[in-house]
């Protein structure tokens, strides 16, 4: 998705508690009172901590199709190409009759998006187009430099057309920011998803989007990825706790940076310590930590890593290391348009009768829905 300004807009308020991380590696192991050093409110985006960028829960009770893949309710008084401010529970985004984010430029970093519900259209610079929702994932590197669209078609004509995702931006090392772009998808029957009993025997689920929880591990992410890396403990975890369940996460590396969005539920304790709903929690990561849900059921997304470590400049859909690569970026997509747009328009859209598949750049054709 595209976005303008600076990607920490709320995360000035963290930069203590980065320091408080780093110091917690450099102590390794050695247990806090809480292992919770930070929480904080979940705005639009969340805040986020290196390695990761920016993160951002689109959630929209889109009403029955109009059978042209648009809502079937008036567009009246919304501000259509930018739509975002959510009225009657959902938005247009940057889409005119199809709600979504047609075709936007990408630079130097990588986009990991997470479907629970509704299906995406993408198309891009590579060629590449797909269907993708329902437990999928698609991971993208950016890299040197691509053009995708991402539109949500509405393809229910008799019923509401629900959507929720996650966009996750994960940084590239300045040695990776030029590399060849890579369009790859996760499916849903590829993810693993674990049950969780506690002492008690409340369930709990883990489902491992990147890296590995107990003997569960993620399918590889793309070759140039900074979660390639053995050594970048990088983990996207997603966890469904029932009523008062507990689930211990394992401790990561040394180093490593953990943070808990709490984004479904009345909150939990972590750690012992009382985190409300939609709230996130900087925590120490080198320790086990218990998760206990309070007196419903609690969803939260875990984001893990080693931090990059190195300076960041953004601007939109670029992010470099200095202003001087950033410009150079405007420059580059002026001029090549990072290698052009081979669809018709701006949002493309596969078809009423499409199921999840995708096209890739080398031809290569993923068929997950039968009837495509």
């Amino acid at each position: 998705m595209l976005t303008a300004g600076p990607i920490h807009g709320g995360a000035g308020s963290l930069e203590q508690t980065r320091d408080e991380a780093s110091a917690c590696g450099r102590r390794s192991l050695q247990r806090m009172s809480s292992a919770v050093l930070h929480t904080m409110p979940l705005g639009v985006p969340w805040p986020t901590i290196d390695p990761f960028l920016f993160c951002v829960h689109h959630h929209d009770a889109y009403p029955a199709g109009n059978g042209h893949f648009g809502p079937a309710a008036s567009l009246q008084g919304r501000d259509l190409g930018q739509d975002f401010e959510g009225i009657d529970g959902w938005r247009m985004y940057h889409g005119m009759t199809v709600p979504g984010f047609p075709q936007h430029p990408h630079r130097g970093f990588e986009t990991v998006t997470y479907v629970r519900r509704g299906l995406i259209d993408h198309s891009d610079s590579l060629g590449a187009a797909a269907r993708f929702g329902r437990g999928d994932v698609q991971w993208l590197t950016a890299g040197a430099g691509i053009v995708h669209s991402e539109m949500f078609p509405l393809l229910d004509v008799d019923g509401p057309n629900p959507l929720e995702l996650f966009q996750i931006w994960l940084n590239l090392p300045a040695n990776d920011k030029m590399v060849e772009p890579y369009f790859s998808m996760l499916w849903d029957h590829m993810i693993p998803r674990r049950p969780v009993l506690d002492a008690h025997g409340r369930s709990s689920e883990i489902t491992v989007v990147a890296g590995r929880f107990a003997d569960a591990g993620a399918s590889a992410p793309p070759p140039d990825s900074w979660a390639a890396r053995a050594d970048s403990d990088v983990a996207i975890w997603h966890l469904r706790l029932d009523s008062h369940a507990e689930m211990v996460l394992p401790p990561a590396q040394p180093g490593s940076n953990r943070v808990l969005y709490l984004f479904q539920g009345p909150g939990a304790k972590i750690d012992g310590t009382v985190v409300g709903a939609y709230q996130g929690a900087v925590v120490q990561a080198d320790v086990e930590l218990p998760v206990v849900a309070g007196d419903a059921d609690v969803e939260a997304l875990v984001l893990q890593g080693r931090p990059i470590g190195e300076p960041v400049a953004q601007y939109g859909p670029f992010v470099m290391n200095n202003r001087a690569q950033i410009q150079q970026a405007f420059e580059d997509y002026q001029r090549t348009a990072f290698g052009g747009w081979p669809w018709p328009d701006a949002g493309p859209l596969h078809g009423a009768d499409a199921g999840r598949f995708a096209r890739h750049a080398d031809g290569r054709i993923e068929r997950v829905d039968a009837h495509v």
